[in-house]
């Protein structure tokens, strides 16, 4: 128990703030104007989320082990966009930069668990397409319902434990000094290193949950993208090769909006501009979840077929109701 106490059998006074102050992008010049921006993209979001999320319901024909993971990934940016999005608004815009001890611990945890999931479900999507390509006549048997849901319960079960031992491990943490977070949401990495007492246990989980949904997702997906070349290489015709990795693009997409910003803004972090970085930071959490089912729906075939039948069977219904 002394990990979650580091103030036990010694003489330290033990400091628990009231409330931190979310200062990330207080002092930048026409911020209201990235609100605004930011409500329009939140909006967006949340109906192109819902309506991914509602086409696979609503057609059997992709109820498939793909969209599985294709339905979580939406259900995480749905949540994800919700829990960070109308928050920064009203920390921002309404000036509540003063947040409660808990709701920024409660704040923390939600952001963090979306955006872990978002980078493991595109794990899960990446082994879908693995499969499909190198291993197409086992493909279903290797890749059932049942398999899918596994993965994906163990990502949330993983991701969910990762997080809360953050969590936990930030109420040991003792705020004699300072309660002003330098970050728009209450970032883990900010909070700790505002802290007064030991520290160490913090860094170890600020430097090993990066390892674990960032770098291991990234590598497993560039592993799996290397071997799948590697495959289509085997293939006879030029057709068919592209005819296959057409089946890989939406990811593809999906994975170069979700890494390749969080990459740049990570190694280039001591050369860029705190403010520049917070923005950076911002917009990839935001852009992903908006992007992911615009990208869906443009670049997958079987969507675009369900949302044809749908709008289809509706125009019918009206005209019969007529």
């Amino acid at each position: 128990m002394e990990l979650f106490n580091s103030a036990s059998g010694k003489n330290i006074t033990f400091v628990r703030p009231a409330y931190f102050i979310i200062s990330g992008f207080i002092g930048i010049p026409n911020m209201k104007y990235y609100y605004v921006f930011l409500f329009f993209v939140y909006v967006v979001s949340v109906l192109g989320n819902t309506a991914v999320m509602a086409v696979i319901y609503l057609d059997h024909n992709l109820q498939t082990p793909k969209y599985i993971a294709v339905f979580n990934l939406a259900f995480v940016d749905l949540i994800g966009s919700s829990a960070l999005v109308p928050k920064v608004l009203d920390i921002f815009l309404f000036n509540h930069y003063n947040i409660p001890y808990g709701d920024c611990l409660t704040f923390l945890f939600f952001c963090y668990t979306c955006l872990s999931m978002q980078a493991l479900n595109l794990v899960a999507l990446s082994y879908d397409r693995l499969i499909a390509i190198t291993y197409p006549l086992h493909y279903q048997v290797k890749v059932t319902h049942r398999f899918m849901f596994s993965l994906i319960a163990s990502f949330w079960i993983f991701v969910i434990i990762a997080v809360l031992t953050a969590v936990g491990l930030t109420t040991r943490l003792s705020f004699c000094k300072s309660v002003v977070v330098n970050s728009y949401f209450c970032d883990h990495g900010q909070i700790y290193r505002i802290a007064c007492n030991d520290i160490f246990p913090n860094r170890v989980i600020g430097y090993l949950l990066p390892v674990l949904i960032l770098w291991f997702p990234i590598t497993f997906i560039l592993f799996s993208y290397l071997y799948i070349g590697r495959a289509l290489a085997k293939v006879a015709t030029v057709q068919e090769r592209l005819k296959a990795f057409r089946t890989c693009t939406a990811h593809l997409s999906l994975v170069a909006i979700y890494f390749i910003p969080i990459l740049i803004t990570f190694t280039m972090a001591e050369k860029i501009h705190p403010n520049a970085r917070i923005i950076n930071l911002s917009l990839t959490s935001v852009f992903p979840p908006m992007l992911n089912p615009i990208i869906y729906v443009l670049q997958t075939q079987e969507i675009k077929v369900s949302v044809k039948k749908i709008l289809q069977l509706r125009r019918k219904s009206r005209i019969m109701v007529k």
